[in-house]
């Protein structure tokens, strides 16, 4: 196989079959930092897709690099794997959701924040870091959207080349890069980089990809860097707890197990902070059933849902 690998996880962290459960801290918002880490790590997940936000690891905050450094202690004395994520819905505009994006006017504040995020993986050992394109604005064309999104993302490649980081690319629904096709557009049009990797949300094949689900994951395996994973229905971007969208989750998990893929597994409900523990204790106990039943093992109690149906307790 070619392109982009994560690093090995720390010995003995793999779960049976290679996949190794996380949960993303956009949807532990109501939580301190060290107390969402330590939740997760309770419950038995193997890692955390941190997106740095104003009350997770601020990136503009004082004391950055002290601040990186305790984060990483608490990571390695919990055992717990790390990607870093980048859709902060407010952090760089209190006004505007997501801007100012690479497609904006003046992507300045975008990509130094990229940018920083790239160092922060670095000093953090973080398997990838993941970013977006961004919705096009008005009365931006798509032509030059292209041609900023390029001119964006190769100042970022640059600087993740630099770091020694992978980049994982997702293609989210609504976005100028919505779908697979983007990507592989998008990968080829900055020169096939070895290290700029794909993020792939497995709601968000359902949503609007052509191919099912686990077809999605053979067709990007070779470069498949981070997995995202939430429920959805046909049509519909909404995250949704696993057993109440359309998805049948064994075949995917096969489908990752079966593709070699190391990297980790992150439940990504960023709305579903205010019941948080609950939700990532039977998220995680619907993944270990489902990965039973695809044959593929997992860690940990099959306990908090089923991989066909609600899990217990869900509205």
């Amino acid at each position: 196989m070619t392109g982009p690998r994560p690093a090995d996880p720390p010995s003995g962290r793999v779960d049976p079959g290679g996949l190794r459960f996380g949960y993303g801290t956009n949807g532990f918002a109501n939580h301190r930092l060290d107390d969402a880490l330590a939740v997760l790590a309770d419950l038995g997940y193997r890692g955390v897709a941190l997106t740095l936000d104003h009350d997770h690891l601020d990136p503009y905050a004082p004391d950055l690099a002290g601040r990186v450094a305790a984060v990483a202690r608490r990571l390695a004395a919990l055992g717990l794997a790390v990607v870093v994520e980048t859709g902060a819905r407010y952090l760089l505009d209190p006004w505007h959701k997501h801007a100012p994006t690479l497609l904006h006017d003046d992507p300045a504040r975008r990509i130094d924040f990229l940018c920083r995020a790239v160092r922060i993986g670095a000093d953090l050992g973080a398997e990838a870091v993941s970013f977006w394109a961004g919705v096009r604005p008005d009365g931006v064309t798509p032509a030059v959207a292209r041609d900023r999104l390029v001119a964006g993302c190769a100042t970022v490649v640059d600087a993740a080349d630099r770091a020694g980081v992978t980049l994982g690319f997702e293609p989210e629904p609504g976005m100028l890069v919505e779908d697979i096709a983007g990507w592989r557009w998008l990968r080829h049009a900055l020169g096939d980089p070895a290290h700029f990797g794909i993020t792939l949300d497995i709601g968000h094949c359902r949503c609007l990809e052509p191919l099912p689900v686990p077809d999605c994951v053979r067709e990007v395996a070779d470069h498949l860097v981070n997995v995202q994973i939430d429920d959805m229905r046909r049509g519909v971007h909404e995250h949704l707890e696993f057993g109440t969208g359309e998805i049948d989750f064994p075949p995917v998990l096969r489908a990752l197990a079966d593709s070699g893929y190391r990297g980790l597994v992150a439940v990504e409900l960023p709305r579903h902070s205010h019941a948080a523990p609950t939700v990532a204790a039977r998220s995680l106990g619907f993944l270990h059933t489902a990965a039973h039943r695809a044959g593929v093992g997992g860690t940990g109690p099959a306990t908090g849902g089923t991989a066909t149906g609600p899990p217990a307790g869900a509205t």
